[in-house]
């Protein structure tokens, strides 16, 4: 599973964002959702699994870590397609100006 697919769930993108401030705790985290906390520790082992986070141990707790490498494949993989979606909107573009569409 790639990073892009672990990032299509809506819960897991918002996992992100709240871990983009620094490592959070399970328990943190889960405090952000409605969901239960069996739920949010579902969606974490998919965004560990997908190479989007690191995780560790302190005592009790897993700690949760954004790993960069991982979302800067992503990002990309993503602004490749949107330049190439650009080049090909431009292109439709002039070729409506010039009346050929």
């Amino acid at each position: 599973m790639t990073a892009l697919d672990v990032l299509a769930d809506p819960t897991r993108r918002r996992i992100v964002e709240i871990l983009a401030g620094g490592e959070l705790g399970a328990g943190a985290i889960a405090e952000h959702f409605d969901a239960s906390r069996p739920a949010i520790s579902q969606h974490l082992g998919v965004l560990v699994s997908g190479g989007v986070l690191t995780v560790h141990r302190d005592g009790t707790r897993r700690i949760y870590h954004l790993d960069a490498a991982a979302l800067t494949e992503a990002g990309d993989w993503l602004s490749a397609q949107a330049t190439r979606w650009n080049s090909t909107l431009d292109a439709l573009e002039s070729a409506l100006d010039r009346g050929e569409i």
